[in-house]
């Protein structure tokens, strides 16, 4: 286990920063749990019993045990912890956190616990002890950078998943979530964002006619094609919101001829699961596994989206087929494959204003996908900046684990969750700052405006598709800017 010495300065950081408890009380009150066709009355006996189901279908049981034998009350966590760094509230450090769902096991699942609790008459569930569990769970952005610094090795992040997961079982769940994912798995569009075929494929339409404006290139997005290496899951938001990231994406694929399709039976891939459910978590697993099978695929192809990755990566074969699942491709990592190759040149004249990374945590936490955007990005930007702490130490954007999908604790989260990710944006002096991910894009593009930082967020395929240079033999037309300047 790695173990990481505190110098002064980030001792002190972590007990001097900036308060904001009125945007915290105002949290509270405005976060939306979703309570519709749930009994309110006996809550502490259904979460019990919720909690008793869990354990017996699952194996967090281990993780458990092991975890009330360890001390969860050091309190080093709170070093690095950047929510209680910004509101010094000892209720936000995590292993205070994690001891609340913690104590419920101890007391009422282990012998030890259940024994003394019926001695001494103490200890009981109640229904204040549940409320504030799930303020306190969704008041943390879940980046995990705590388990890396904690010396008995806790992984407070699954604890805040799990107690999370509890919560919902007995309809506690912020409604943003619950929408999206009823819509993803039970609506007529089938995906978080509600977008219907024809406007998926009039879209995509849409984009390949403006890159052949643009580039002069035909830069297609195939649909339906069976038998392709790669089958490509975006975050759904992207076809809305993100056209220059999917135009990169088309145009890589474009440079170097590998095959690729995008499914119309299902193409989100987004899993709020990975948040709050394991039962949704499971559902969204199988929709992609679906699609991929149907289409015939090789291979799960995922767009710039952390949680998107880490939720197929980890558990396609946890739920379809283990070592027979689908692999699974982060799209940076075929991209820095093609261009180690040489099938992907970048021009680096184009791109001249200052460029940072923004670790996304479900990729970089554990040391995954780090330095293969830093190399890419360093090849083609000339004034590329790097921010610190960086990679498996990143600082998150701060609207982690489904808290960016919340939209009215934004006062929250650009001030608070976000707060040390702003210093750091701001510090680095960035006029670009890349976020290949579609949930720290929405985040940091809030979190600039709310903090008056002049940066504009965009993904590592935006840039690669104004640097990208093709074959003479792809280009069909000259690109509408040459034509002018031909006439003139």
């Amino acid at each position: 286990m790695r173990t990481k010495v505190i110098n002064s300065e980030e001792r002190k950081r972590a007990y001097t920063s900036a308060r904001k408890p009125e945007v915290i009380e105002k949290q509270k009150l405005d976060v939306l749990y979703h309570i519709e066709n749930f009994d309110t009355t006996n809550r502490p006996q259904r979460f019990l019993e919720a909690f008793a189901a869990i354990l017996k279908h699952s194996n967090y049981r281990l993780a458990l045990d092991h975890y009330v034998r360890m001390s969860a009350k050091c309190s080093r966590c709170a070093t690095t912890c950047q929510v209680y760094q910004a509101t010094g509230d000892p209720k936000d450090i995590p292993c205070y956190r994690s001891e609340l769902l913690l104590g419920v096991y101890r007391r009422h699942f282990t012998m030890g616990g259940m024994l003394v609790g019926r001695l001494v008459g103490s200890g009981y569930l109640t229904d204040e002890k549940i409320q504030e569990m799930a303020d306190s769970f969704w008041n943390c952005t879940a980046c995990r950078r705590c388990v890396n610094d904690c010396p008995s090795g806790i992984d407070h992040g699954l604890i805040t998943h799990l107690g999370r997961y509890i919560l919902s079982e007995i309809g506690i769940a912020p409604r943003a979530l619950v929408v999206s994912t009823r819509e993803q798995l039970e609506g007529t569009s089938g995906n978080t964002s509600a977008i219907p075929v024809p406007a998926l494929v009039d879209t995509l339409e849409f984009l390949t006619e403006d890159m052949m404006e643009e580039k002069g290139v035909n830069i297609p997005f195939p649909l339906d094609v069976e038998g392709a290496d790669f089958v490509f899951y975006p975050a759904v938001s992207d076809f809305l919101m993100e056209a220059e990231t999917l135009m990169g994406i088309a145009a890589v694929f474009t440079a170097t001829g590998d095959s690729w399709t995008t499914g119309t039976g299902y193409f989100d891939g987004i899993n709020y699961g990975l948040f709050y459910s394991d039962r949704i978590l499971e559902r969204v697993v199988k929709k992609i596994d679906a699609e991929t099978k149907r289409l015939k695929g090789k291979k799960v192809l995922i767009g710039e989206c952390g949680h998107a990755t880490r939720s197929a990566k980890l558990f396609l074969p946890t739920f379809c087929g283990g070592k027979d699942a689908f692999p699974v491709v982060n799209i940076m990592e075929y991209t820095y494959k093609v261009w180690k190759e040489g099938r992907l040149k970048l021009d680096p004249n184009v791109v001249t204003e200052k460029v940072a990374y923004h670790d996304p945590c479900n990729i970089a936490r554990q040391g995954w996908i780090v330095n293969q955007p830093r190399e890419i990005l360093k090849a083609f930007c000339k004034n590329y900046v790097e921010m610190t702490p960086t990679g498996e130490d990143n600082i998150c954007c701060g609207g982690g684990g489904g808290t960016v999908s919340i939209d009215e604790i934004r006062p929250y989260r650009t001030t608070v969750g976000g707060k040390l990710k702003a210093d750091q944006i701001r510090n680095s002096g960035c006029n670009i700052l890349v976020a290949p991910c579609a949930n720290c894009k929405k985040q940091l593009k809030e979190l600039v405006e709310d903090q008056k930082i002049d940066c504009e967020v965009v993904g590592l395929h935006d840039l690669i598709y104004k640097a990208i240079i093709f074959d003479e033999s792809l280009i069909v037309q000259p690109p509408a800017d040459q034509e002018v300047m031909e006439e003139k």
